[in-house]
Parts: C-alpha cells; sequence; structure tokens
C-alpha cells in the first residue's frame, strides 16, 4: 500500500483500513470556545477505530509546564512526552496515521504537523474530514474504542522546521523571513482581539486566512489553484523564506499543508505565534 504524507480522500482511507495495512486513525474535533465539545462530538459519530486527541489535553503543554517547547496558549509538549503519549495508544513506527476533525482541517493538521516534528512521514490528513468520510458512505462508530495494547514509538529528528519568538525577530524585515499569518484579516490588522491582551500583528506579516485553503466542498482546493494563491500572496518571496503563526500556533497548519499540496516544499512554523509574541511588550506590534 502506498503511503500518504499530506492528503488522504476517503476512498482511499476506506481501501487502507480493508486492507489491514498498519493503520490508526485520530479524531482531533475540537471547538475553541467549548474546550469539552470536542470529545462530545466524537463519543457522539466518529470513524471506526479512531482514537480521540484532545487540542489541549493532548496536543498541548500545559501552562508552565517545565517540558513546553514554546509559549503561548497552546505551547508544545515536549517531544519525549507526546512520543510516550503515542506509545500509550498502541501507536509505532511502522504505523500509518491518518487525522481528521470536523472543523475545516483547522486542527487535525495540528497532530499532522506534530508526527512530523517527531520525524514521521507517514501521517495525511483525511481531506475534507468526517463530512467526506460520511458522504463517502462511511460507516461510523459511538462511544469509546477499545484500549490497545501499548508500543514503543520512538522519535527521529524532526522532518520540518519549529521556529522560535527569537528567531522570528532576530530575522524580522529580513529577505530571509517571509512571516505568514493565517488569522483572519480583521484579527490581522488589530481591528478585533478576542483572545489575546495585543492587537495586531507581527511587523511585515503577510496575511492568508487558513479557511481560504479549502473549497466550498470543506475539501482542500486543488494542487495548482492553491500554487497561484500562494505565488500571489508571496509576490516573488522565495517559498523556503516562509515561516507561518496564527494566534497559538494551530490554525497556522493548514496553510503549511496547502503549501505543501501545492509543491512550493516544507515551510517553517512559529508555534508559539501571535499569543507568545505579544506577550512581551518588547516585541513589536503593527496594525493596519
Amino acid at each position: 500500500m502506498p503511503t500518504y504524507t499530506t492528503l488522504i480522500c476517503a476512498s482511499d482511507l476506506q481501501s487502507l483500513a480493508a486492507s489491514g495495512a498498519p493503520l490508526m486513525v485520530f479524531d482531533c474535533s475540537f471547538e475553541l470556545t467549548q474546550p469539552a465539545a470536542g470529545a462530545g462530538q466524537y463519543a457522539q459519530a466518529h470513524i471506526p477505530g479512531a482514537l480521540y486527541a484532545d487540542l489541549n489535553a493532548n496536543l498541548s503543554a500545559g501552562h508552565g509546564a517545565p517540558d513546553a517547547v514554546c509559549g503561548g496558549r497552546h505551547p508544545l509538549p515536549g517531544r519525549e512526552r507526546f512520543a510516550l503519549w503515542l506509545s500509550g495508544l498502541g501507536f509505532s513506527n511502522a504505523m500509518q496515521a491518518v487525522v481528521y476533525d470536523r472543523q475545516g482541517a483547522n486542527y487535525c493538521a495540528r497532530l499532522w504537523w506534530m508526527l512530523k516534528w517527531l520525524g514521521h512521514d507517514a501521517v495525511a490528513v483525511l481531506d475534507g474530514g468526517l463530512q467526506a468520510w460520511q458522504t463517502a458512505g462511511g460507516a461510523l462508530a459511538q462511544g469509546a474504542e477499545p484500549a490497545r495494547p501499548a508500543a514503543h514509538f520512538q522519535p527521529a529528528p524532526a522532518l520540518l522546521r519549529l521556529a522560535t519568538a527569537a528567531d522570528v525577530l532576530r530575522q524580522l524585515r529580513q529577505p530571509g523571513q517571509t512571516v505568514v499569518d493565517a488569522r483572519s484579516a480583521a484579527r490581522y490588522r488589530g481591528e478585533v482581539e478576542p483572545l489575546d491582551p495585543v492587537a495586531g500583528h507581527i511587523p511585515g506579516a503577510l496575511n492568508r486566512p487558513f479557511t481560504e485553503n479549502v473549497a466550498a466542498d470543506g475539501r482542500f482546493k486543488p494542487a495548482a489553484v492553491l500554487r497561484a494563491e500562494f505565488d500571489t500572496l508571496l509576490a516573488g518571496r522565495d517559498p523556503a523564506t516562509v515561516v507561518h503563526q496564527c494566534g497559538s500556533g494551530v490554525s497556522a497548519v493548514p496553510n503549511l499543508l496547502a503549501m505543501e499540496v501545492a509543491g512550493l516544499g516544507r515551510t517553517a512554523l512559529f508555534a508559539g505565534s501571535w499569543s507568545e509574541w505579544c506577550s512581551d511588550p518588547a516585541r513589536p506590534v503593527e496594525r493596519g
């Protein structure tokens, strides 16, 4: 069976599951303003065999955690702790991972990125999420899934780059860095800020809301369309210089995934994003 590293369609996932290939599916559904809602959505309906990955409990470190890799509202957990969580679920290095949500890949892309960060390339986002699975006639399960025997997941060198606040500040307005902000246009301009104490954006950042990557049917736009849109956004800047950010390092990842689907290579993520950036008044802020 092929290895999937960016997107997988519902019919290919059905074939993969039927083949008996080593596979683990993760449901990452989440609601930012109702943190418990995602687990409820999973319990009500999920792809059979899928395990639930909670943004706050599993894909982020607690605030002040000694092994947190970055700051912000959703700091990354340490690589070793995250690997232990995967091992406890029964996930191994030999498995294909498929991740999905119900929110336009806003949350599942975080797990896609984290597995790449641990050196695991065989991970793909279910294109169109649970909705596409249902449209393709996929079965649904309810409640909890039975526990699987623990495995041993061994982290490997990261397959993509994690940028720190210090990295971004050091390269501010330099030709070797192009910051792309995935938040809504109003938040980017600083007209509203519902989550963080300071409004605005990193000076010089370009704005591409992550919602622009998906078409009306909830699937990612064709690669050629994404390529043309990012070429227009970058306006001649080297795609290799791109560092993605959002509010807390979550919704930036769909932009990173879209650039890879478009054939523009693997770009960097500033995981602390705006929530970490604006926590230090010494860092500059731009509005408009």
